[in-house]
């Protein structure tokens, strides 16, 4: 029997070192155990990262939903696959059971072959997160059409680029949106990015909001009429193993976003895998992952990952505010969660206001918290640790990105001692290596370098859509025979990682290569600050100086600033160094961010360094009016 459930220490390193020592039969063993295949492979892997071309399970054939959805219908065909708690906490939950979902799954699958769409076909998703959303998703993973879904929350102009960069078909979307008091024009948006996508041939609209909107004759269709004279049985399409899946993008720091592909067979295998042992789920288990379906984590941890493995799934359709700020430990109480997976954004947010707003709900079910999106501030994990958790729900911090598919580096909860700031461990089969500027491994510990990984996991994207020669320019040509995360990271004297930020987020001042991630750590720290963005800007003297840019909390805003500048520096001082100390401090009211809560450094820099001509496209911020804020405070 292979491990696929880790239990202590102790087994973890045994099978660690027999992923990394026979990397294959470990994979291959945990594939044929835990798996529906149509046929076998004929070769685990082979692989070479100077084309780069990897392929796992090559000559397998298989059907993802068969894995999530057919083969739990006998033994959990009641059981709740997907439980929809939907924005207004007025609004009874849904719970949709495997039998349920595989029915709803096999009339979309089958509503998407009476309007065209086929195996290989591009499949645009751009839905709120109601259960049309996964059931959409599914469908597509059916028939063997390729599904790119696409944040709700993007403009039109993000929503019109990316359905031109993969020239889809058919866009599923739907009438419009809830987010906390407020409702969204959808289809508006959406009208707007067709009229840039002159391939795109059918939009099926889903009804959400009920609200009253153009639809385009012979382009537009209600899909709930359709739905209802589909066919519930639609036999699943037999898929090669290193078939396109999914398309999904991720913005480029650089030029238009990236559409990663990932493949049917290794993603399924890592997905399940990781989710069954990161998240130590157990079979009536509740799991919630506070994420969107846009998102990678939402594809690998709220769809794939927990179906495959039987899991009770909750989806959130709404916002941690609203009605106020004690919504998520609400929804933890009310349907007595287990697993809690949510983004460090969040638990600062949340943290800033009162503590009643936790405390009045009873949060004993929980028995694993977990953050994902970037690395966690030990503040924020401590108050996570004793107010959520109470201390006794191990935090997974969670280092992964949507390239890899799936979590690289990762505490197993009950097995890996914690420390804060620290993603510890690397996962069974993943091997990193920290790079020096000269492309030498550097070895042993209490060490920082460039985080890369020197052998191939089932789950990584195998290239970027269109554009393989973009791919290896950007993963493969930094460091010989390595995918190159683009992360600092740093090795303690246990061998525990802690991501540092990105690379170019990695500072030189003075000729010191200042990680971004501690100082703003330190900063993090003064009662006064709530959060806090470090950038460099050009320094005749430094070459670089430090920009701070500092959210206070409530209680901060009536203080000094002159004062309050001052003992953020000397806190700096303390704990890291003097070379670290800011040169200038904006006290700003936000952050601009991506929708996932990764802060956008990239425009910070530009504003810090003066040059606000060209921003690039902000729309697809969280909050794009933020950025005009910063430029007239910054002067």
């Amino acid at each position: 029997m292979s491990n696929y459930h880790i239990k202590h220490l102790e087994e973890y390193f045994q099978v660690y070192r027999k992923s990394v020592r026979d990397p294959e039969s470990f994979w291959e063993e945990i594939a044929e155990e835990h798996f529906l295949w149509r046929k076998k492979w004929d070769k685990v892997l082979e692989w070479d990262f100077t084309k780069p071309e990897v392929r796992w399970f090559g000559g397998a054939q298989l059907n993802i939903t068969e894995n999530c959805l057919d083969r739990h219908l006998t033994t959990r065909g009641n059981k709740t696959a997907i439980l929809f708690e939907p924005n207004d906490p007025s609004e009874p939950a849904q719970h949709i059971s495997y039998s349920e979902l595989h029915e709803r799954v096999g009339r979309m699958a089958n509503v998407l072959k009476s309007k065209g769409i086929g195996k290989g076909d591009r499949v645009c998703i751009y839905l709120p997160m109601i259960p049309e959303l996964a059931v959409s998703v599914l469908a597509c993973a059916r028939i063997g059409a390729i599904h790119s879904v696409v944040f709700a929350g993007f403009s039109a102009t993000a929503l019109a680029t990316r359905i031109n960069d993969c020239d889809c078909k058919m866009l599923i979307t739907s009438d419009g949106s809830y987010r906390g008091a407020k409702t969204i024009d959808l289809k508006g948006i959406v009208d707007k990015a067709l009229e840039e996508c002159p391939n795109l041939e059918t939009v099926l609209v889903a009804k959400r909001i009920e609200s009253d909107i153009h639809m385009e004759p012979g382009r537009d269709h209600w899909l709930q009429p359709l739905l209802d004279s589909a066919p519930t049985d639609c036999p699943a399409e037999v898929m090669e193993a290193e078939d396109p899946l999914f398309i999904l993008y991720t913005s480029g720091s650089t030029g238009k976003p990236k559409g990663m592909v990932h493949s049917c067979a290794g993603y399924m295998i890592y997905a399940a895998y990781t989710f069954k042992n990161i998240f130590q789920y157990r079979e009536k288990d509740v799991y919630w992952c506070t994420a969107d379906i846009g998102w990678i984590t939402g594809h690998s941890y709220i769809v794939y990952g927990p179906l495959a493995n039987g899991a009770t799934t909750l989806m959130f359709e709404g916002v941690p505010s609203f009605p106020d700020f004690g919504r998520f430990w609400e929804v933890v109480e009310k349907h007595k969660v287990n697993q809690f997976y949510t983004a460090p954004t969040a638990i600062r947010a949340l943290a800033k206001e009162n503590l009643e707003y936790v405390e009045k709900y009873d949060l004993s079910s929980l028995k694993v918290l977990g953050t994902v999106g970037e690395p966690i501030n030990e503040e924020a994990w401590h108050w996570y640790n004793n107010n959520v958790g109470h201390k006794q729900s191990p935090i997974v911090d969670t280092w992964w990105q949507t390239e890899t598919g799936g979590i690289m580096i990762s505490p197993i909860p009950y097995v890996t001692p914690t420390t804060p700031t620290y993603a510890t461990l690397p996962f069974i089969g993943i091997q990193p290596a920290l790079m020096d500027e000269n492309g030498v491994e550097i070895k042993g510990n209490q060490v920082s370098g460039r985080l890369c990984i020197k052998f191939p996991w089932p789950s990584m994207a195998r290239t970027i859509w269109g554009n393989h020669a973009r791919y290896r320019d950007t993963y493969f040509s930094a460091y010989e025979n390595k995918y190159f995360t683009g992360d600092g990271a740093m090795r303690d004297a246990v061998g525990y990682y802690r991501i540092t930020g990105r690379v170019d987020d990695v500072i030189i001042v003075s000729g010191h290569n200042l990680g971004t991630a501690p100082i703003e750590d330190s900063i993090n720290e003064h009662p006064a600050v709530a959060e806090s963005a470090i950038v460099g800007f050009p320094h005749d003297v430094k070459g670089n100086a430090l920009y701070g840019f500092v959210i206070l909390k409530e209680t901060g805003e009536t203080r000094n600033r002159e004062n309050l500048y001052k003992e953020i520096n000397q806190q700096i001082t303390e704990q890291i160094g003097p070379i670290a100390k800011l040169d200038r401090i904006l006290f700003v009211s936000g952050l601009p961010k991506t929708r996932s809560g990764k802060i956008m450094r990239r425009i910070l820099r530009k504003i810090a360094s003066g040059e606000t001509g060209n921003l690039g496209d902000i729309s697809t911020l969280l909050n794009p009016e933020v950025v005009q804020e910063i430029i007239e405070k910054a002067g």
